[in-house]
């Protein structure tokens, strides 16, 4: 058995202000001293990425959606060793999921992780019927261990005096905490979520500042009591996981390029490791600087924010041409969202086209509103490098662009794609995923733990074009 203290803190809703608590937790946690290891509910980057710098160790994504159900409690116990206290944040209403039944909900992942659950509620004009929806969200679901609430937004002490002995009298829950209304957001928000890490300043100071806050209306003790107070979880979870090994990397190993700036930056830390557990090598390199490549037997393009260095990616001819030569020369390249957006022949923002590096004979336009967000499930339909014919990919996608031709050239039909969607929006017409030889891109993003097969395919095609085998050209886009 193995002893994981843990709590999952989750919210009736999304803006609840479970993320600004978590990371006051994590941040004033790991200042007294504990090893904090953040975990965060569903596909999220951005809130992981802060998660990741309150607790001064990388966050995990768990979603029961986009890995098996076998793989996550044993993934779980390969990021929870070592550490104090695991700190998991969930998502959207704690039991709002895929469908009615609410699979795939922050409740669900609670259950199958045994852990408690502290509940985030927003006060804001509410005092007695706080109580109520407490009480229904303890009695909702058979199985769920409802161990605290922390109120956000309180008025006052009169507010939090009555919030208090309301929940505890009527709902016979215990508070832990009660927030203040903040006078702003500490972290801005824009048309992704929270604002990346690598954008916003003084990061520290603000971790520090959401800490001070946490510190002062929030019985950390209480919370560390109610996390050692999960039970054990069982020793065989961890056998057949899938989880990978620490990794040996072989000295004449595949070298794949991970782009890792402030344009593309969303790569799930699961994946690069199970690249590096199939046998590559890994180099970081960046789209933004000047800085000389090593040479390389792959490139992996993640998602980002392309639309906000846009003028800086357009206007280094050099690099957009580096690439452009690499995937005309058939190196595996993989590319996700934000990737395949710098694939493309222009990126549209604000009605002006700036040049990409061209590998793909489309256009990608930056729009108001979301064009693609969500779970999404991706047959396989056509040969490409990465991924085999057949394979249903469970994945996500969340992109304010869409796709769309270059006018010379026309928008390519059905057949040019080799993803149909079964779930989400993909590219065009049900269909995402472009290949242009050995280059595969889509909007649709995906988790190695998920797709074992991925970073397997991807180490070969890399090996293979290091031994000169160059692997044949999958299909044009």
């Amino acid at each position: 058995m193995n002893d994981r203290p843990r709590l999952v803190l989750a919210g009736l809703s999304g803006g609840a202000g479970k993320t600004i608590l978590t990371l006051g937790v994590c941040r004033a946690l790991a200042a007294a001293g504990y090893r904090v290891r953040p975990f965060k509910k569903g596909p999220d980057y951005i809130d992981a990425a802060w998660l990741g710098l309150a607790a001064g160790r990388d966050a995990t994504n768990l979603d029961p959606f986009l890995m098996p159900e076998a793989g996550l409690l044993p993934l779980f116990l390969d990021k929870s060793r070592d550490v104090d206290i695991s700190v998991i944040e969930g998502n959207r209403g704690i039991f709002d999921g895929m469908d009615v039944a609410g699979s795939c909900s922050t409740a669900a992942l609670a259950r199958q992780l045994l852990a408690p659950v502290v509940l985030v509620l927003d006060a804001t004009k509410m005092t007695r019927t706080a109580a109520a929806l407490v009480a229904g969200v303890a009695a909702f679901e058979e199985g769920l261990n409802l161990a605290g609430v922390v109120a956000n937004r309180t008025a006052g002490p009169r507010h939090r005096d009555i919030l208090q002995r309301s929940i505890e009298t009527l709902a016979r829950v215990p508070v832990c905490g009660m927030l203040p209304k903040l006078a702003e957001n500490p972290i801005p928000e824009r048309h992704m979520g929270l604002v990346s890490d690598r954008e916003q300043g003084a990061v520290d100071a603000i971790l520090d500042g959401i800490a001070d806050v946490v510190r002062r209306h929030v019985d950390l003790d209480r919370l560390v009591a109610i996390a050692k107070s999960a039970p054990p979880l069982p020793d065989a979870a961890s056998r057949n996981s899938g989880c990978p090994a620490r990794p040996v990397i072989e000295a004449e190993a595949p070298v794949i390029g991970v782009v890792r700036d402030a344009a593309l930056w969303f790569y799930y830390p699961e994946n690069l490791e199970a690249l590096e557990q199939a046998g590559a090598r890994l180099a970081y390199v960046s789209l933004l600087d000047d800085a000389s490549w090593p040479e390389l037997d792959g490139l992996y393009l993640g998602g980002g924010f392309p639309e906000t260095h846009v003028a800086a990616l357009a206007g280094d001819a050099a690099m957009r041409g580096r690439v452009k030569a690499l995937a005309e020369a058939g190196l595996p390249i993989y590319a996700e969202c934000g990737g395949f957006m710098y694939l493309c022949r222009g990126l549209v923002v604000d009605g002006t086209v700036h040049p990409m590096a061209g590998v793909f004979p489309v256009d990608t336009t930056l729009c108001a509103k979301p064009q693609g967000l969500g779970y999404s499930l991706a047959r396989v339909t056509a040969e490409n490098p990465f991924h085999p014919v057949g394979t249903l990919l469970h994945g996500h996608e969340f992109h304010y662009s869409r796709c769309q031709a270059a006018l010379e050239t026309g928008l390519p039909g059905p057949e040019a794609f080799c993803l149909r969607m079964e779930r989400g929006v993909g590219m065009h017409a049900g269909h995402d995923g472009l290949v242009f030889a050995n280059t595969f891109a889509a909007y649709t993003h995906i988790h190695a733990h998920g797709a074992p097969h991925w970073a397997r395919n991807f180490v070969h095609a890399a090996r293979e074009w290091k031994r000169g085998k160059r692997p044949p050209a999958a299909g044009r886009g």
